[in-house]
């Protein structure tokens, strides 16, 4: 597997290496810039590849956090783009060295950053590729300049690589029927971003509910400023709970907590699970602006499933379709904090009725369904190469 991320907070490579351990499969991820003192789970062995510094001088640490004056700012808005490649280009470098030693008989790449490097250690072997999409790339969250130019060649590189490969997985079916009309590919499958089935938590669920949180990272984009509005509308303790070092944080946090909102730091995956149950509500929240967030799975949505706890969550394409089908929330209109408002009175109201709906759709909306998904792949894929 070659992902261009940490890997120790990385959730959906993590999950399906450890199935394809359990079908007896040995798993070698390649990472980006992987914690010292990160220790994978049995079966799995990680290795890193640095990413280098892009364009930032070896004197400059990272700026992601601070505060910056506009000019600062607008350089660095003009420039991220550039350092952004270099980096990965960097750790493409970096991987495929890495790569280069070690035995294997099928390439798993993760996401577009991953996908020309698998493409080129599965042809220097002659081995199978899986490209495993986890969002519409041309449609991801931005916070730099447009690249008009650099989109048009990665989309095209994206649709000559992916019809290449013997398999494409991705997260959603809004996503796969992307990849079917605009990149020309066949074979697509869904594997989504879903939990192990927990059983029935209805007991553990507080309900009426004390509060309701956000978990994942604290930073633009998220409808956080929606929740600020509306936290000074409503009586329930609202909390954020995840990483925010960055310039969006740095802003808003300060106003978020003179609003009243609790803000943690980010937590074991348990932790995050008890804290969801006892608050009774989960914020599953991302802007309208991308194309990405629209026909996102988020992890929040199943981690709120798998803990039993009903969510108010934005009414964006893939995610409104999900709790509209099984009816396990309350939606609100994007921006509109008087909408938010309202999905949190309708959620509270027939609180006990959405428990009972989350944990009726937990079978479906299970890690236990979409990894035997995973599982069919793999023995097609490499049943074709036997």
């Amino acid at each position: 597997m070659l992902v261009a991320t940490s890997v120790a907070t990385d959730t959906r490579v993590l999950r399906e290496a450890q199935s394809l351990v359990r079908d007896g499969y040995e798993v070698l991820i390649i990472g980006r810039n992987v914690p010292d003192d990160y220790v994978a789970p049995e079966g799995i062995a990680v290795y890193s590849a640095s990413s280098g510094r892009g364009l930032r001088p070896s004197s400059i640490g990272s700026m992601t956090a601070k505060r910056m004056p506009l000019h600062i700012r607008a350089i660095r808005w003009a420039l991220l783009p550039l350092h952004r490649r270099r980096s990965f280009q960097a750790w493409a470098k970096s991987a495929y060295a890495v790569g280069s030693t070690l035995k294997f008989d099928l390439v798993h790449s993760h996401d577009y950053t991953a996908l020309a490097l698998g493409s080129r250690l599965a042809t220097e072997r002659n081995l199978p590729l899986i490209y495993d999409s986890h969002e519409w790339w041309l449609g991801k969250q931005r916070q730099y300049r447009p690249t008009p130019i650099s989109d048009l060649r990665e989309a095209k590189v994206e649709q000559r690589l992916s019809q290449r490969a013997a398999a494409v997985i991705t997260v959603g079916e809004s996503i796969a029927g992307l990849m079917r009309s605009k990149r020309g590919v066949k074979d697509v499958y869904v594997v989504r971003n879903s939990f192990p089935d927990s059983g029935d938590q209805s007991k553990r669920v507080a309900s009426p509910p004390n509060g309701i949180i956000y978990a994942g990272r604290i930073d633009a984009y998220r409808e956080l400023e929606v929740i600020i509005e509306v936290s000074r509308e409503i009586d329930l303790q609202i909390s954020w709970m995840g990483e925010h070092e960055n310039q969006w944080a740095s802003k808003f946090v300060p106003i978020a907590r003179e609003a009243g909102i609790e803000i943690l730091p980010s937590q074991p995956l348990a932790a995050v699970t008890t804290a969801m149950q006892s608050a009774g509500l989960v914020f599953v929240t991302h802007s309208n602006r991308f194309e990405s967030h629209r026909l996102a799975m988020p992890n929040k949505l199943f981690h709120a499933v798998h803990a039993g706890v009903p969510l108010i969550a934005t009414d964006v394409t893939e995610l409104g379709n999900i709790v509209r089908q099984f009816d396990i929330g309350e939606l609100y209109k994007p921006g509109d904090a008087t909408s938010m408002a309202e999905a949190i009175s309708r959620a509270i109201s027939r609180h006990a009725i959405l428990i009972e709906n989350v944990n009726r759709a937990k079978s479906e909306l299970s890690w236990e369904r979409d990894s035997e998904v995973l599982s069919s792949i793999y023995r097609q894929v490499l049943a074709e190469v036997r």
